[in-house]
């Protein structure tokens, strides 16, 4: 079975739960036999799966707050990054609900649209171009957020990198 490259990132990113941890094993199982992963996108995955493996569920879930929640710097809420808490981010925030509407993806009331793991939950319905086109749109964003996660250190950094470039890409093509 295949495991779509955005679904499976916006798993790893958001807040890690018991459940996420107890399918480690077989998501990477599965994404080393999936069809669409680079040989580096499996390897930098497969290196946060077996370190999320390794580490107590507290540990990780410690980590996460103080990487994704205590730091500006490191919020996975894209628009964060470019408006900060200025009033056009909301603008920004209601193109974005709106056009998950468009596609037909329900969004929690509990979560912004622009928290990374939603986004790629969303990019994971869309086809391979739609995707890279959507994401990069984020590109610059991806970049900085994974420059500040590689300055800190922190196991996620490699993963945004590969976002990072998955939107990268499309650019390049063109």
């Amino acid at each position: 079975m295949n495991v779509n490259f955005y679904k499976a990132l916006s798993l790893l990113l958001d807040y890690p739960s018991g459940e996420l941890v107890e399918h480690l094993g077989v998501l990477a199982e599965r994404i080393v036999h999936s069809e669409g992963w680079t040989q580096e996108e499996s390897l930098v995955v497969g290196k946060l799966i077996s370190h999320l493996a390794a580490t107590p569920l507290t540990e990780v879930q410690a980590d996460y707050v103080r990487t994704f929640d205590l730091s500006a710097e490191h919020s996975l809420h894209l628009t964060h990054h470019l408006f900060g808490d200025d009033k056009n981010r909301g603008p920004a925030l209601i193109d974005l609900t709106e056009m998950y509407k468009e596609y037909g993806l329900a969004v929690a009331s509990n979560e912004l649209p622009d928290f990374l793991p939603l986004v790629l939950e969303f990019a994971s319905g869309l086809d391979d171009a739609e995707a890279r086109t959507f994401l990069g749109d984020a590109a610059k964003v991806t970049a900085v957020l994974a420059g500040n996660l590689e300055t800190a250190g922190s196991v996620y950094a490699p993963v945004l990198r590969l976002i990072e470039k998955r939107g990268g890409l499309l650019k390049l093509a063109a």
